[in-house]
Parts: structure tokens; sequence; C-alpha cells
């Protein structure tokens, strides 16, 4: 029980290390309150908006997504096995 628990412990920093270097390099989201009151920032229209998914920001934004649950499930399993 110990070795698994050390195995969970390792990926699940790895786990948080990766979240952290993937949100980093992660564009910022400008649009702040600016978007609230509608305009073309909003709007999906663009053939970026379309497209963003096969970007590389896309893809960060999805490996951000896999790794957040990947340590969501990490968390819970370890808290089973204390």
């Amino acid at each position: 029980m110990t070795i698994a628990k050390i195995v969970l412990t390792v990926i699940y920093v790895i786990a948080a290390l990766a979240i952290i270097t993937v949100v980093l390099l992660q564009e910022g989201k400008s649009a702040g309150l600016g978007s609230l009151g509608g305009g073309t920032n909003g709007s999906n229209n663009s053939y970026w908006d379309k497209n963003k998914k096969h970007s590389l920001e896309g893809k960060f934004e999805r490996w951000t997504k896999l790794t957040a649950a990947l340590f969501i499930i990490l968390a819970v399993a370890l808290m089973v096995l204390n």
C-alpha cells in the first residue's frame, strides 16, 4: 500500500508541475470588463475563434483541462488511501 501511495504522490507532483507550466505558457485573456457590453470581442464569428482548438493556444487549453482532471483524480485517490 505504501508503494502505491508513493507512486501516486510522485505522479501527483508531476501533474502539479505540469499544470503550472501549461498555465504559464498560455496567453492572457485580456477582454476584461469590455466584453460585458457586447461588441466584437465576445462574438465567435472570426476564423480564429472557429479554429482556435487547432492552434497552440487551443492545445494549451486542452492540456490544462486534462492535467487538472488528473490532478483532481489523484488528489481524491490519495485522500482515499490515507
